[in-house]
């Protein structure tokens, strides 16, 4: 029961990514704290004027997608019908703890950006992930041997993203398509996020984390969901230690959806930016009230639609 909220992560950053909640009051310490690890620019002017290589730059990327999520929050919070599952997709996760109220938003933040920084460091040059769409896992598998990729993400049976070298990825979605894929596509990631390849910014996130995060506990009436495999986190310290694992190892985007669809909730918003992951939690089961916050035309109607949710309304 209650509802479900979805963190996206990098990858669908745009102008008007924040234009609902851009003078939420709520939202104005998280813009502010966003600020602060952003150099002194404000997230709201960066994506209006900055040309598209600079909001797929990873750190930036993840910064704004990680505050997007805590903006809308911020302002949505108040309102949100009780028990509150919550899941964050890749970058999103960290955005996910603060949703959940485990972390500060002005600590998640900082740790997105820390977090960025390591995995910048610690990726080979010229890296990416690319998306397969069509093929069995099986079979995405072989193609990555092949090529010498990584899986890095399980969006679904038929929907696998695989990293590393651009190289190798070029020649992997190629191959791909020769062995039945229905769609491949090389994503603007610059790095081989949720691969081995970065086995040294895990385990340094993993240190950082046991160092900034003290909280002792989940809140009770909130699910907070791990990314690699898809359960619920019952002590807050094996949370951190697979928080840190997913950086170098492949997320279950798959088992994360299966986790809010068992919680039954009435209602699955994401939080943004992009409607990915309300499409996919749609997909993967067709009676949810999926939507994301860029269907909407006002912070009012996202309450009033998440307020049904404590109601006997069986409306969309």
């Amino acid at each position: 029961m209650g509802v479900a909220i979805l963190c996206s992560g990098q990858g669908a950053q745009a102008s008007g990514m924040f234009d609902l909640v851009a003078d939420a009051p709520e939202a104005a310490p998280v813009f502010a704290a966003a600020q602060r690890v952003l150099g002194g620019r404000d997230p709201r002017d960066l994506v209006r004027h900055a040309r598209e290589p600079e909001l797929h730059g990873n750190r930036v990327a993840q910064i704004l997608c990680c505050t997007q999520a805590l903006a809308f929050w911020s302002a949505l919070r108040a309102t949100t019908p009780s028990p509150v599952t919550v899941a964050g997709y890749s970058a999103g996760e960290l955005a996910a703890w603060g949703v959940a109220g485990v972390i500060d938003p002005e600590t998640v933040l900082d740790l997105t950006a820390r977090r960025a920084e390591l995995m910048d460091a610690a990726s080979p040059a010229a890296s990416g992930l690319g998306a397969i769409l069509g093929l069995p896992r099986p079979e995405v598998e072989a193609t990555c041997r092949a090529h010498d990729l990584h899986i890095a993400i399980v969006n679904g049976p038929l929907h696998v993203l695989i990293g590393g070298a651009v190289a190798n990825l070029e020649a992997a979605l190629a191959d791909a398509m020769r062995r039945g894929a229905v769609r491949t596509v090389l994503l603007p990631i610059t790095v081989a996020s949720h691969t081995p390849l970065l086995r040294e910014a895990g385990a340094r996130f993993g240190d950082l984390l046991q160092q900034r995060v003290a909280a002792p506990r989940v809140p009770r009436d909130v699910r907070l969901i791990s990314g690699i495999d898809g359960m619920p986190v019952i002590r807050v310290q094996d949370g951190l230690r697979k928080l840190a694992l997913q950086v170098q190892q492949t997320v279950d985007w798959t088992a994360c959806m299966a986790a809010c669809e068992a919680a039954r909730p009435q209602r699955v918003l994401e939080l943004g930016p992009g409607d990915a992951l309300a499409r996919m939690f749609a997909d993967a089961d067709p009676g949810a009230r999926a939507r994301s916050v860029t269907a909407f035309r006002s912070l009012d109607g996202i309450r009033h639609w998440l307020a049904a949710a404590d109601t006997r309304d069986a409306s969309a």
